[in-house]
């Protein structure tokens, strides 16, 4: 097969999933931007967690043009990405009990805020248990994960559950286990993953549900400009400054 075709049947499937989760998805979408308007409305913090690759997806909402200005990376050192050194270690500090309460304590997360908590697999110990602990401090959890590993897979946690058992609301990417779109004759393994083209998306349509939901309350939504158009460095100054005391990234 040409890799023309390879290319090709990758955007296929790409395509695919997102009108999946644009059609399946779109009450749990909707629920969600209304949860991040409520806890704009209230003066409420947003916080996005994601480790590994999931990490990027979370990344993509935080300090971003055309992006609200209060979504906050709720960052664990060593799981964000793959500079750490062994970068097998980002995957096994996924599976240390305890890390993610610790994270949660030493942060400025409190009762009445959202954090989203993006994972793949949600069989993890760190997601699982960000999820578990954010509830039990007053936080509203929005998980975005795949549900079938909750039907193909073991969970890694103590008690055998997985991410999407301790969030308000889930969004399910509908990525298949093992999230790779293609196989080929000749090419030993399957390949192509396609989870961070969906979640991201998932994400972005999330927030711009958030902004909406402002909008019809006369709520102006907060959000940032490029800084690469004229009048942007200006607009997102005076965003930071109006909210100075939700957005964490500058401190």
């Amino acid at each position: 097969m040409s890799e023309d075709k390879l290319a090709g049947r990758f955007f296929d499937a790409a395509i695919g999933l997102l009108e999946r989760v644009r059609d399946e998805e779109a009450a749990n979408i909707a629920a969600a931007g209304a949860a991040i308007a409520d806890t704009v409305a209230a003066g409420g913090r947003l916080f996005a967690f994601g480790a590994g690759h999931s990490s990027l997806a979370a990344q993509d909402v935080v300090y971003r043009a055309g992006g609200l200005a209060l979504m906050n990376l709720l960052a664990v050192p060593g799981v964000v990405g793959v500079d750490v050194m062994p970068a097998t270690l980002g995957s096994a500090l996924e599976r240390v009990d305890g890390l993610a309460g610790a994270v949660l304590d030493s942060s400025p997360a409190r009762a009445g805020d959202v954090l989203v908590v993006v994972s793949l697999s949600g069989r993890n110990a760190l997601p699982v248990e960000m999820a578990m602990n954010a509830r039990a401090l007053g936080l509203k959890v929005i998980g975005v994960t795949s549900a079938a590993y909750a039907t193909e897979t073991k969970s890694r946690h103590a008690s055998g559950t997985y991410l999407k058992d301790h969030c308000d609301i889930v969004l399910d990417s509908k990525i298949a286990v093992g999230d790779a779109e293609l196989t080929a004759e000749g090419v030993a393994a399957p390949f192509a993953p396609a989870s961070t083209v969906v979640t991201s998306a998932l994400m972005q349509a999330t927030m711009a549900a958030a902004a909406g939901e402002l909008a019809e309350r006369g709520i102006e939504p907060p959000l940032l400009r490029s800084g690469n158009v004229d009048g942007g460095h200006e607009w997102n100054g005076r965003v930071m400054a109006e909210y100075a005391d939700r957005i964490f990234y500058r401190r």
